[in-house]
């Protein structure tokens, strides 16, 4: 396993990278959700995954699906803080013919597997990927994250029957469970947050929940090994608007714009903090 120190500061500078690129694109953009996965982009790019291994065939190179499609910041940090990309390529975010937009958008030679943000279905293209793997052979791992209110669609139930069915061990799902979503506080508007653990247990999976905004938790959680024939679930308890003060727990900041004064306020609190 990385160190935890160095896991650390590498999610602290994956804050402020995901903090710039949301003023430097001078509109608006998802940083709430964006802010709250940084802990297991962190680890997964920085020590789970084999990804930064440029040299590895497809049939071994472990895949990814960012399926809350709107997290974006942290998805396109961990890119560029691990060397899938160069870290230049982040000052293009939502300009004119940039491959990093709102939502991910295929390009596997920079890193993006699948193209998500319809809620709800990244999910089943991380299923039918663990599912190619077990029927062809190969020997990747596939890991993806979905979103507390994206976890409000039947298309997730349906994906995760399925890869119980499957019998997918090689199949790794975190739950990003910030308990808010973009019409403000998930209990309002579905009250399941507090019962993924359980539905998931019920379904058939290895489930773990966890603290996961917690670096050690997390990395934890992804060593933890498959039990056999079952997928894996980790349902990491998190912070919307993690790091920063006036976003966390606030649904303003699901998609907003940051002012200059907002921006350094924020960038001077994660400096503080690293």
């Amino acid at each position: 396993m990385s160190d935890i120190v160095s896991l650390k500061q590498h999610a602290s500078h994956m804050r402020k990278l995901a903090l710039k690129m949301a003023h430097s694109c001078g509109g608006s953009a998802h940083l709430g959700g964006g802010l709250s996965l940084i802990e297991a982009m962190a680890v997964l790019y920085g020590d789970v995954m084999n990804v930064t291994d440029k040299d590895l065939p497809y049939s071994a190179r472990d895949k990814f699906i960012l399926s809350k499609g709107h997290g974006v910041l942290g998805y396109y940090a961990a890119l560029a803080e691990f060397g899938v990309f160069d870290e230049s390529l982040l000052d293009t975010f939502l300009s004119d013919g940039s491959d990093l937009i709102a939502h991910p958008v295929m390009k596997p030679e920079i890193g993006l597997e699948a193209s998500t943000g319809s809620l709800g279905q990244g999910i089943s293209l991380a299923v039918g990927l663990a599912l190619a793997a077990k029927k062809k052979g190969y020997t990747y791992q596939t890991y993806v994250l979905c979103g507390n209110g994206e976890s409000n669609e039947g298309s997730v139930w349906e994906a995760c029957m399925s890869a119980v069915s499957f019998k997918l061990d090689n199949l790794t799902l975190f739950l990003d469970n910030n308990h808010m979503q973009s019409d403000g506080m998930s209990k309002t508007v579905l009250d399941v947050s507090d019962k993924y653990a359980g539905m998931m247990k019920a379904l058939g999976f290895q489930v773990i929940e966890i603290d996961g905004n917690d670096i050690s938790q997390v990395l934890d959680a992804f060593h933890m090994p498959h039990e056999e024939g079952r997928p894996k679930a980790i349902i990491g308890d998190t912070v919307k608007g993690k790091g920063i003060s006036f976003m966390e727990n606030n649904p303003e900041w699901h998609h907003n714009r940051l002012t200059l004064e907002q921006y350094e306020a924020a960038l001077e609190e994660l400096e503080g903090g690293s």
